[in-house]
């Protein structure tokens, strides 16, 4: 069993030359896609000073507005396209406007329903209070004519006693009687 060193020789250098295009491969896929947007970022930066130089730089004489700024405001020498940009940006203001001004009415008339409905339940358990203030005037009223009725009773209760007692009456047989009889005590 000899080993065939030219077949296993032909092996090891097929599988180098794998491994290499292999790495070549990865590192292409990883630094590929950031090197080709960064040379697309070049030619279009390019491009774009080779036609800027071809424009010629504006000379206007236009009073500079301080809301709004243009580094080379070329439109402005052409009064149609200005005319047409002040009269869309006049709409988009007017158009923000109303919005607004719908958004604030829609906004008022929640608050004044939100209002109106607190007013409600304000009356509402006003109502209640009113209730329960009666009723309790009315207890307190009842209970006042129940203690004076108390009093009143335990008075004439006091004056029969003391009849009792001036015509002879003890209150000891009585309640001896209750006893033996199996009753409660009367007093």
């Amino acid at each position: 069993m000899a080993l065939n060193n030219r077949s296993g020789s032909c092996n090891w250098t097929v599988a180098k030359i794998g491994i290499v295009f292999l790495g070549l491969s990865l590192v292409g896929y990883l630094l590929g896609p950031p090197l080709y947007w960064h040379l697309l970022e070049g030619f279009a930066a390019v491009r774009r000073s080779s036609s800027a130089a071809s424009c010629p730089p504006c000379n206007c004489n236009c009073d500079p507005r301080p809301d709004i700024s243009f580094p080379h405001d070329c439109a402005k020498r052409d009064p149609e396209v200005n005319e047409d940009t002040e009269k869309n940006f006049a709409e988009l203001l007017s158009e923000e406007l109303k919005l607004r001004e719908t958004e604030a009415t829609e906004s008022q008339q929640r608050a004044d329903m939100a209002l109106l409905e607190a007013k409600k339940l304000t009356s509402q358990y006003q109502k209640e209070a009113d209730k329960c203030n009666s009723g309790m005037e009315t207890c307190e009223e009842a209970r006042e004519k129940a203690e004076a009725a108390l009093v009143a009773q335990k008075e004439q209760s006091a004056m029969w006693e003391l009849r009792a007692r001036q015509r002879g009456w003890k209150e000891a047989g009585v309640r001896a009687r209750a006893r033996s009889q199996g009753g409660v005590e009367a007093f």
